[in-house]
């Protein structure tokens, strides 16, 4: 398509590669199967450990890849093309909390857990959010005292994407100095997910259903002290390490989402009749779609300027939140117009609509709010303006 001649021919080949991929050997069926009967994608993970997509941004020195953040976005736009939920789970949280590890880990813990993450064994998952801590992290309350070797880890998170997937290590911020300034205190811990004293409970959240969002309860449960990622005191700084990748796979996978409903939308346009023509033939249904295009191929542009922004090295945090606002937003809206143009159809899970719609309508909340983005952007342009 002439839309992307301002990738590189190599770029091209790849994000159309990937797209390929998902349609030949993933298959919006398996999605759709998976979020119906709420299963994790063990299997689509599998495939996606064929590939190395899990491990692209990984060194090459540890088995990655070593590729970029835009070979990264364009691998993640397709990964979310049946639904943001699968590319979360295989290639978005799994991959960015790796970086976490890659940044501040030492070598024990690349031994004991970047290798086993690049052969497929392992998988991540990030804990922050608690009942009384949400947007705002640093309220972290969950405790863990050192004790020996060991911390005793006890509290309870929420909204916990993926925690409970077999041979899941959650990257959990805990409170390890409460006489400590609110954002001084916090910690980072590796917590495998099948350690005594841990409860997890999946919710029956309106998006995420493969995935799995649970809550997570720690009753004293003990954890090897040489699972703390960085040094005491540095869960703030490390939780906000690697906010640009998240927030690229985040928009990534919702625009490639958003992509597909207008897709569907378009195709059932053409195919269904009334009044003795395809619906597409109207006005309203033509100008429907049309700016439905437009919105998607905005929100494309602005997350590849965020991705080449950061492959750069330039600061991009104006950027990456500009993406996923736009794209968030832009999913959700072409989704509820997808879900209008298919009319009843487009409320039956085999139509795949309904559940972009419901994925759209967790978009503006998980990976930091719509409200957030907004407050981060307005802040970049208030400090650009008295500099």
């Amino acid at each position: 398509m002439a839309f992307f001649n301002f990738l590189t021919a190599e770029q091209q080949a790849w994000r159309e590669s990937c797209y390929r991929y998902m349609e030949r050997e993933i298959t919006r069926e398996y999605i759709r199967e998976c979020d119906m009967a709420r299963e994790y994608y063990y299997e689509g993970y599998r495939k996606i450990v064929e590939q190395g997509w899990h491990s692209l941004l990984i060194p090459p020195a540890l088995g990655g890849s070593g590729a970029g953040p835009v070979e990264y976005a364009l691998m993640c736009e397709a990964g979310g093309r049946y639904g943001y939920d699968f590319v979360a789970a295989v290639v978005g949280t799994p991959s960015f909390n790796a970086q976490n590890l890659i940044k501040f880990g030492n070598e024990d813990q690349l031994d004991r857990f970047i290798k086993p993450y690049v052969r497929g064994d392992i998988r991540f998952s990030i804990g922050i959010s608690e009942p009384q801590a949400g947007s705002d992290a640093a309220a972290t309350a969950t405790r863990a005292v050192r004790d020996g070797d060991h911390y005793v880890v006890t509290g309870a998170k929420q909204w916990i994407s993926g925690s409970g997937a077999q041979n899941a290590v959650i990257l959990m911020l805990v409170r390890t100095d409460p006489s400590a300034p609110k954002h001084q205190g916090l910690s980072m811990i590796l917590i495998p997910n099948d350690l005594p004293g841990i409860q997890l409970n999946k919710l029956k959240t309106l998006a995420r259903r493969g995935m799995g969002t649970y809550q997570v309860f720690l009753d004293e449960v003990r954890v090897p002290a040489a699972n703390l990622l960085g040094a005491e005191g540095q869960g703030w700084e490390i939780i906000g390490a690697n906010l640009e990748l998240e927030r690229i796979a985040c928009a990534a996978g919702y625009v490639g989402c958003a992509q597909q409903a207008v897709d569907d939308a378009l195709l059932y346009a053409h195919q269904r009749e009334q009044f003795g023509q395809p619906i597409y033939q109207f006005q309203v249904i033509k100008h429907m779609l049309a700016d439905m295009q437009t919105e998607v191929d905005a929100a494309r542009l602005v997350l590849y300027r965020a991705a080449a922004t950061v492959e750069a090295g330039q600061p991009a945090l104006r950027e990456v939140s500009m993406a996923k606002l736009l794209a968030s937003e832009t999913l959700q809206k072409v989704s509820r117009q997808g879900v209008q143009i298919m009319g009843g159809h487009g409320m039956l899970p085999e139509a795949d609509m309904e559940r972009y719609f419901r994925e759209g309508m967790q978009s503006t909340i998980g990976g930091g709010t719509s409200q957030i983005q907004r407050s981060i952007i307005a802040k970049t342009m208030h400090k650009a303006l008295m500099a």
